[in-house]
């Protein structure tokens, strides 16, 4: 695998026209800077022609790193999420809530109230550590796991593939999602455990839990 050639950074810092937007780079180059959320969805992201070659570490879920190839629905989604995320207030976050058809799970027992888990469980009762876990998450390659309804598109793909068999460049970006205290626990158990976000191809929000 190509270090410059097939590991692509995603910036997440993009500002237009008062929203945030998704753009993939190679190089460490932005490829070219995509429209604000209304635009039409032709240009809501990067032109194709920035594509990573795609991976699957081992025999585990194949690796997927151009989000241009992912539905609008879920493009959209993205979006709001990065949006939210990037003010810095978790309260920001509850519109994107409000707007998913149901409400993501966040821990293995129903919570009826996102936000307040999240500050909750969050190191300084702001929650703003979760909102950097998120962004971090899809920051990483992603995985598409399941077929029809069953479908689900999983960020980060650490969490679909065996992690004890990561190409170097891939231990790089683990690391950069994962507390690295973290991921040596979960390399010796051979399991990723940590934050996992996923969406469904109709661009449903599911899951934002560890």
């Amino acid at each position: 695998m190509n270090l410059r050639k097939n590991v692509p950074k995603v910036a997440l810092a993009a500002l237009v026209a008062g929203a945030a937007v998704l753009v993939y780079a190679l190089d460490g180059d932005v490829s070219q800077m995509a429209k604000a959320e209304s635009a039409p969805s032709s240009e809501s992201l990067p032109d194709p022609s920035s594509k990573a070659k795609d991976e699957s570490p081992g025999d585990g879920a194949k690796v997927l790193y151009d989000a241009t190839t992912l539905p609008e629905p879920v493009q959209r989604i993205l979006r709001k999420i990065i949006v939210a995320a990037q003010t810095g207030d978790i309260e920001a976050m509850r519109s994107v809530l409000e707007s998913n058809e149901l409400k993501p799970m966040v821990a293995p027992a129903h919570v009826d109230d996102p936000i307040a888990y999240w500050k909750e469980h969050s190191v300084d009762g702001t929650g703003r550590d979760v909102l950097a876990a998120m962004l971090n998450m899809l920051n990483s390659g992603f995985a598409l796991t399941g077929e029809g309804h069953d479908a689900m598109y999983v960020w980060p793909y650490f969490a679909e593939v065996d992690i004890t068999g990561l190409s170097p460049q891939q231990e790089v970006e683990f690391y950069r999602a994962v507390p690295p205290k973290g991921a040596n626990a979960m390399r010796n158990k051979g399991k990723y455990t940590y934050y996992r976000l996923g969406i469904s191809p109709s661009g449903v929000w599911h899951y934002f839990i560890r």
